[in-house]
Formats: C-alpha cells, structure tokens, sequence
C-alpha cells in the first residue's frame, strides 16, 4: 500500500492565484518523483488562532504566498508548532517572510517584531519593502557551501523567480542570522534570500517561489527535500 503524507499549507487559499496552483502542482510533482501520495490540506489562517489540530495531524507544513493573511497571528501559531515540533516545513514568499517574524518573536524573544505590510510604521520592523520589487524576476541566488539547500540543489548557484516586494530588512540580518535562523542563499548584492534553522529536521524560507519552477518530470529539489524529510 502506498504510503500518503498529509500537507498542511498555511494560507488564505485562492484558487486563482498562479502561486498557489503551483504549489498544489510542486507537491504532486515531488510526491510521484518520491513513489508516495499526497493529500493536501489548505488551511485558512484565522481558524488557526484557536485551533491548530489540522497542522498537528499533517506530517508537512508549507507557509504559502499571498500576504498579507487574514491572520497574522493564526499563521505565526501554525508555524511556531512545526519548528518546535520538528515538522518538516518549508516558506515561500509570504511564508519566507512570516517564518522571519515567528523567529523573531518567539525565540529571540523580540514580541514586537513586525512586518511591514501589517504595520509600514512599527518601531521593529524585520520585514521591510523591499528597495525594487521583486515581483516577476527571475535573478541569481547563491547558496552557501555545506548547507541543506546547496545540499538538496547539488550546486552552489541557482536561479529561481520572485513574487514579492517585501522581505528580511536588512537591519536585522545579523541578529537573525547569529540567532540561529542561519542565511544561507544571498543575492548578487549579498541580501538575504534563503534561511534554514541547522539541526532542524527541515526548517527552510526562501523569499522566491520554488513551486514556479517545478515540473512533472523535474520537481523541485527543495519541494522533493520537504517530503523526504517527512518520510
């Protein structure tokens, strides 16, 4: 009998949006690569305030694009329990940018770190507009020599495609960084573009959108490494 893992992708689900189609299309391309099923399970962020059993059943947890949520407090609560619990869990976009801010907040202990676009004016901000907007480029990315994600590319230079305009502001890098939230891709001037925690079973956040570039015969190294985890 083939074995199914259950995926917990945390965000407002639309239908529509090109993001999350492709990440519903990533996660069957990665499942069949890997010879299991998948079921998949969107789930809205403002139930997720008071009720989190549906991300404590699921053996995976994606934070999906599409900020801001309906709830910032209900996605920082879903993606507290996967780093804490050792759940396989990978951000992308958005989710990059929450990850940043549950980091924060909950284990460096900073309560008012924001995000810019919940709160342009908060003292804290992590995550700031970005300078130019990303959205719709695709540019260079450079992985770090010895880590998860140059593991799971097998190289060190990748190129992959944005949705976004905001991200880790680069104020806070160092403290992110030296606080165990390592940043661990770069861009061509040297900003933060993937972070993984090291010893974590999977806890990946990489500002581009990965399931962009995934096919049914080349599924994403990143979306195949999350499931691997799980199994």
């Amino acid at each position: 009998m083939e074995r199914s893992l259950r995926v917990a992708v945390i965000g407002d689900h639309d239908p529509a949006a090109p993001t999350h189609v492709a990440t519903d299309d990533a996660l069957r391309h990665a499942a069949a690569h890997l010879g299991v099923g998948v079921d998949v399970r969107w789930l809205a962020t403002e139930p997720l305030e008071s009720d989190l059993a549906e991300v404590e059943a699921a053996d995976v947890s994606w934070c999906a694009p599409g900020s801001p949520y309906r709830s910032l407090r209900g996605a920082l609560a879903a993606l507290r329990h996967g780093r804490e619990h050792g759940v396989p869990t990978l951000g992308t976009c958005g989710g990059c940018q929450h990850m940043i801010i549950e980091y924060a907040r909950h284990v460096l202990g900073i309560k008012d770190a924001q995000h810019a676009e919940y709160d342009p004016y908060a003292s804290t901000l992590f995550v700031s507009e970005l300078t130019c907007s990303l959205a719709g480029k695709t540019m260079p990315v450079a992985l770090v020599t010895g880590t998860r994600v140059a593991a799971l590319y097998g190289r060190t230079e990748v190129e992959e495609e944005y949705y976004c305009n905001f991200g880790l502001d680069p104020s806070r890098r160092d403290t992110l960084h030296d606080g165990g939230f390592a940043v661990t891709g770069v861009d061509a001037d040297g900003e933060a573009r993937v972070l993984e925690i090291p010893g974590h079973p999977f806890y990946v956040a990489t500002l581009f959108v990965p399931q962009a570039r995934s096919r049914p015969e080349t599924p994403h190294p990143l979306v195949v490494g999350l499931l691997r985890a799980a199994l």
